[in-house]
C-alpha cells in the first residue's frame, strides 16, 4: 500500500512566520541541498543569514533536503556553534578553558554580570548584548580572553572589561546619533 494515493512528488510546505523570510536560504540550498553529508554548512549558512536558527528554518530545511525534522533539530542542538535564540547585537563569548580559568575567568564573568545585569545565556534587554561561555577560545596565551563578534580581547582584567563593555555602548550610542 503506497501512501497518498501513490502520489510521490514532493510537497512544498508554507510556514507562517512573518519575521523570517525562508526564500533567503534557497540559493544555500541550490547549493548545498543535494550533497551529502552538507546539512552542518546548510546550518552555518542559515545562521549567517538571520542570526540563529528559527524553528521555521529548521522545518524548511528539513523540507528541502529530505530529512527529518527531528534529525536537523538534532544536529542543530548538538553542536554549540548554532543557536536556537537570538542574540543581541553583540555576542560576548567569555573563554572559561583551563588557562582562562587559572588566569581569571570567574572574575571577568562577575565584571560583564555587574556592567549588563545578564548571565550565561541572556541578552540584555535592549538587545545589544548576549553573553555566551565558551569551553575554550583557542587564545591561551592571552588569558583570560573574551570574544565579541569577531575582535578577540585578552590579558583581561575586571576593570579593562567593564571598559570595553562602556566603549562599545557609546561607540552604539554615537552611531544611533550620527
Amino acid at each position: 500500500m503506497e501512501c497518498c494515493g501513490g502520489n510521490k512528488s514532493v510537497l512544498k510546505v508554507q510556514f507562517k512566520d512573518e519575521n523570517v523570510d525562508l526564500s533567503a536560504l534557497d540559493a544555500t540550498l541550490a547549493k548545498y541541498g543535494s550533497i551529502k553529508g552538507s546539512l552542518i554548512t546548510i546550518l552555518q549558512k542559515a545562521q549567517d543569514i538571520y542570526g540563529y536558527l528559527p524553528e521555521s528554518v529548521l522545518n524548511y530545511v528539513a523540507t528541502e533536503i529530505g530529512e527529518k525534522p527531528a534529525k536537523v533539530y538534532g544536529v542543530a542542538t548538538f553542536y554549540t556553534q548554532f543557536r536556537l535564540e537570538p542574540v543581541g547585537e553583540y555576542l560576548i563569548m567569555l573563554c572559561k578553558g583551563t588557562a582562562c580559568h587559572v588566569n581569571g575567568a570567574n572574575g571577568i564573568e562577575e565584571a560583564i554580570i555587574e556592567e549588563l545585569g545578564i548571565h550565561d545565556g541572556e541578552t540584555t534587554e535592549d538587545n545589544m548584548f548576549t553573553l555566551n561561555n565558551v569551553a575554550c577560545l583557542g587564545c591561551c596565551s592571552l588569558s583570560p580572553v573574551m570574544m565579541i563578534n569577531e575582535e578577540t580581547y585578552g590579558k583581561l582584567t575586571p576593570k579593562k572589561t567593564k571598559e570595553i563593555i562602556q566603549k562599545l555602548k557609546m561607540d552604539h550610542l554615537e552611531e544611533k546619533e550620527a
